[in-house]
């Protein structure tokens, strides 16, 4: 069975949604690593180090970094805001920072090895 070109952009549409949907916690932690943010921040972040290929809603970066504030991975102090109130500046606590470094270690970096990286070239 052939597909045809709108079938295949369809299921890459639906695989991609969902594995999007599935990195937000590793861009959230990544952003924070790099320095503290507060919520415009996290997301020109994302969007600028994906290349626009990951967005997230400004709800779901709070309801996120609420969860994280509560699993103590994330802590946040409040700074001026340029014209308004003070702003949530969110960063990794050494638990964060530990857990995301466990992380790409079990689950990135296996993408740099050769078995692996030999994978991705192959098709082309």
């Amino acid at each position: 069975m052939k597909a045809d070109a709108k079938y295949l952009k369809e299921l890459l549409s639906r695989w991609e949604e969902t594995y999007k949907k599935g990195q937000l916690t590793l861009w959230l932690l990544l952003a924070l690593r790099e320095s503290p943010k507060y919520m415009g921040d996290v997301r020109a972040f994302i969007g600028r180090t994906t290349d626009g290929t990951v967005s997230c809603e400004e709800q779901s970066v709070y309801r996120a970094m609420r969860k994280f504030y509560d699993l103590e991975i994330v802590d946040f102090e409040l700074r001026d805001g340029q014209s308004g109130p003070s702003r949530k500046y969110y960063y990794l606590t050494e638990v964060g920072e530990r857990l995301l470094q466990e992380f790409i270690d079990r689950n990135i970096m296996i993408f740099y090895n050769k078995s692996v990286s030999r994978l991705f070239r192959e098709g082309r």
